[in-house]
């Protein structure tokens, strides 16, 4: 069993470098971006009338942006005020290109864009590969060149590219490289997250390498939604798929999860603190949506957690893995830079109290993690240092129900 995860672990390193050279090769998203995106907390909301403070309108972002700054998180690295779905008016203008809402949108995109960027961030907008948006909105199908130029034009920073209504596979795939080339082309530099692999999965296994080649960041499962089960079910689903996954991964293109969901109403402190720390672990792109003009200042304190967001942002840009399951608990690494590895604990048990979890610190990184000793400091739910250990020794971890201990091992 010990020999079958070392060589799992250096097939996925061998793996990892290789990919690295096949990333898309526009420069960005050499770690994974960070951000606030509209879609989980404020849906299609397009009756400002009746619900000025949840439409999806430029008064939203304006005021995201301007709290992003005010509350300290553009600090903390969220850095994309990203639009999601239903910004369009129904129908392009004559000249064929995309236009916004207006009146939900009086000042336009271009506008927007500007004031987002003299908040020092950056803005983010939605299109779809087909001809219809997921809502119904005008796709891109026909218009890759145009739509990136348009968007170039605006000043737009990033682009969701959403696998709505694409027809067959084969449109889907060309949809997503035309846009990708198109980009490109315009000469801005524009952050391209997919949803190429989620569309392609019911009927088709992805080419992870092509995409890398094409994406920045790609979607494989379901929308994630304000609940511990769907926390669950993302978690589930990358262990099981990690062999084809988590080789890919790397500076320039990223596995992604989906939204971070804490702040809002569905999961528990311990449920946050597992989707922050597993986000961590996974090198996911950290993009929150919630309402960050009315978020508690435990939800704050989570998001903005320096030590959390460096082990997402570490420049090696490996992906981590789970490396044994026992009963309830689940055991995770991560390689870092500097010799280190974030490990998580987590405790899927949703029934009873805390309850403990003992390993041995040589099933940690092939291990070399701990050899021939280590030091090791616990992240979440708390920081604290947990002192020095040798390589034969062992940690027991208590964990709450559906909770995870994040924590940070450095070989000595």
């Amino acid at each position: 069993m010990a020999a079958a995860r070392r060589a799992l672990r250096w097939a996925l390193a061998a793996a990892a470098a290789l990919a690295a050279a096949l990333a898309l090769d526009n420069g960005l998203a050499r770690t994974p971006p960070m951000g606030w995106l509209h879609w989980e907390r404020f849906l299609c909301g397009t009756d400002c009338a009746a619900d000025p403070r949840r439409c999806v309108s430029e008064r939203l972002f304006v005021e995201m942006a301007d709290v992003m700054v005010a509350e300290g998180w553009r600090d903390a690295g969220y850095e994309f005020v990203c639009i999601d779905d239903c910004w369009m008016a129904p129908t392009r203008d004559e000249r064929g290109r995309l236009q916004a809402d207006p009146k939900r949108f009086p000042s336009g995109i271009r506008r927007l864009a500007d004031y987002v960027h003299s908040k020092g961030l950056k803005l983010g907008i939605y299109s779809d590969v087909g001809n219809k948006t997921c809502a119904g909105f005008p796709g891109s199908y026909n218009h890759y060149d145009l739509d990136a130029q348009t968007f170039a034009s605006w000043g737009v920073d990033l682009l969701k590219f959403d696998g709505c209504n694409s027809g067959t596979l084969e449109l889907l795939a060309e949809g997503y490289r035309r846009m990708s080339l198109a980009l490109n082309k315009t000469g801005r530099s524009i952050v391209y997250s997919c949803e190429w692999p989620f569309y392609l999965r019911p009927l088709q296994q992805p080419n992870y390498t092509e995409i890398k080649q094409y994406c920045n960041h790609w979607r494989n499962f379901f929308d994630v939604y304000d609940s511990w089960s769907s926390i669950k079910s993302i978690l589930d689903w990358t262990a099981i798929h990690q062999d084809s996954i988590v080789k890919i991964a790397g500076p320039g293109g990223w596995n992604d999860p989906d939204m971070l969901v804490i702040g809002n109403f569905g999961l528990s402190w311990d449920q946050a603190v597992t989707q922050m720390a597993m986000w961590a672990i996974m090198a996911a792109p950290l993009f929150m949506s919630n309402d960050l003009r009315h978020i508690s200042p435990e939800a704050k304190w989570l998001l903005q957690n320096k030590e959390t967001i460096a082990i997402n942002q570490d420049p090696l840009g490996k992906q981590g893995y789970q490396i044994t399951k026992d009963k309830n608990f689940e055991l995770w690494e991560r390689p870092l830079s500097g010799q280190a590895y974030a490990v998580a604990v987590l405790n899927q048990q949703e029934i009873g109290g805390p309850q403990n979890f003992t390993f041995s610190l040589t099933f940690l990184g092939n291990g070399l993690a701990c050899n021939p000793a280590c030091s090791v400091r616990q992240i979440l739910p708390a920081s604290r240092d947990w002192g020095v250990y040798s390589w034969v020794s062992s940690l027991s971890v208590e964990v709450n129900p559906t909770g995870t201990v994040l924590l940070k091992v450095v070989a000595l």
